[in-house]
């Protein structure tokens, strides 16, 4: 039996940018870089403190710009990959051209990526089938490729003993119009029981 479930399955895959791992190759640059910012800040800071008349203690200074760029390596460190282009262009509507406030919510990109396109293939069958048919047979077939060894496409009659009559006369034939909400959940009830 395998682990992978269709919520692996509908995950967005994030890539990973080339750039953000050249920090860890490189501690010792990252090191002498961070420690040259933390002197050119202290330096700032005291001349701009000396021209203002204060005086504060130097290595209470360097420890709080010191704990500053400390917290921002951290920052760094977890903030989220940026989305991959792929997925980016998959969940723009062309409607909302403009709206960009999700971009950055991985769950709500991976809701997303089913969501806008039901509701875009709601009530046009050559929508669904151009887009939401094929997605529900990949599923399809990375279920039984997973747990039986076969795809549609390399054995057919297996794959359509697997899959049932059901589920493969709908894979197979496309309907004239969008399933209803609740056939499309059985039908998904259906794949998750593969």
């Amino acid at each position: 039996m395998s682990g992978t479930s269709i919520d692996d399955l509908l995950s967005v895959e994030e890539e990973r940018s080339p750039y953000r791992g050249s920090a860890r190759r490189r501690p010792l640059r990252l090191l002498l870089g961070n420690l040259a910012g933390v002197g050119a800040v202290v330096v700032v800071v005291v001349a701009g403190l000396r021209a203002v008349g204060l005086q504060v203690s130097l290595p209470v200074l360097v420890a709080g710009v010191l704990a500053l760029f400390v917290v921002r390596q951290i920052v760094r460190a977890l903030r989220p990959p940026p989305a991959s282009s792929a997925a980016h262009l998959a969940l723009i509507d062309p409607a909302e051209h403009g709206s960009r406030g999700d971009q950055h919510d991985a769950l709500r990109m991976a809701i997303n990526s089913w969501e806008k396109p039901l509701g875009w293939a709601a009530n046009r069958a050559e929508r669904f089938n151009g887009t939401i048919l094929p997605r529900l047979g990949e599923l399809a077939d990375e279920r039984i490729r997973l747990r039986h060894g076969v795809t549609r496409g390399s054995d057919p009659a297996r794959a359509r003993v697997l899959l049932g009559d059901r589920l493969s006369t709908f894979l197979e034939h496309p309907p004239r119009r969008p399933p209803p909400p609740r056939e499309l959940a059985a039908i998904v009830a259906e794949l998750e029981k593969l």
